[in-house]
């Protein structure tokens, strides 16, 4: 059963994959949403756009695109003030932005800023935004954070040195997050899929498309959770489409 009134949510990486599916989801589900992206086109005409997502009970339109750079930490505080601007009050934060890499451990000459970048996006780009939303999220009395974090960010496999270690440092956020945030009533979730069919899956053949965990799965996942009282929040997720040995 939905808050009254429904909560208001920030969700990075809003355009496409998992983010978008979520999107999607809490709209449907009657929620107001803050979508941060780079390319605000990408939502031109579809169900996510302002100008078809309607109005909520004051008014107010139901979903605000703003542009939001994950490397940028300024981003992180426009993108939280335009959204209390609008909204009045935001209480939920959902974290999809990521990069994805397969910079190994022996990286070539070249690769330090690829590897950078996997720790300014999946890492401190959630920490910047969180840290901006936290006044916000902390009067509300019950916020809510979710994290895609991935199984990475619990184990390592094959040669995946950068990004794995990018995802198991966003783990330790997420745990220091909920520690942080416990007395004044932040749940938060770390969930940690496996392979999930998005453009980041594209490459990989090991199984097909249909056998991984779908977009709209996690996206159902999420909604469940933000309907959850504050004593039933599960800290941690795993999502696996295959054995985990």
């Amino acid at each position: 059963m939905l808050l009254s009134p429904p909560r208001t949510i920030l969700i990075s990486g809003a355009s496409r994959g998992i983010g978008r599916a979520i999107a999607e989801r809490l709209l449907a589900d009657g929620y107001r949403l803050s979508l941060g992206m780079r390319n605000l086109a990408a939502l031109a005409g579809t169900a996510l756009d302002p100008e078809r997502a309607g109005v909520d009970e004051q008014g107010r339109p139901r979903v605000l695109l703003h542009t939001y750079n994950a490397e940028d930490p300024t981003s992180a505080e426009t993108w939280v003030a335009a959204s209390v601007s609008q909204f009045g009050a935001i209480d939920s934060l959902v974290h999809s932005a990521g990069v994805f890499s397969r910079v190994p451990l022996l990286f070539d000459n070249g690769q330090e800023q690829e590897i950078q970048q996997l720790w300014d996006v999946n890492v401190m780009g959630p920490w910047w935004l969180t840290r901006a939303a936290w006044p916000q999220l902390a009067a509300h009395g019950s916020g809510r954070i979710v994290v895609l974090v991935s199984m990475s960010g619990k184990r390592s496999k094959g040669r995946l040195a950068g990004y794995t270690a990018s995802k198991f440092a966003l783990m330790g956020l997420c745990q220091t997050m909920r520690n942080e945030g416990w007395e004044q009533g932040i749940r938060v979730t770390a969930i940690c899929p496996s392979w999930v069919n998005t453009e980041m899956a594209a490459a990989v053949n090991a199984m097909p498309k249909e056998a991984m965990s779908q977009p709209g799965d996690i996206a159902a996942l999420t909604a469940q959770l933000l309907e959850l009282p504050n004593s039933c929040v599960p800290f941690e997720l795993a999502v696996s489409c295959n054995l985990e040995v």
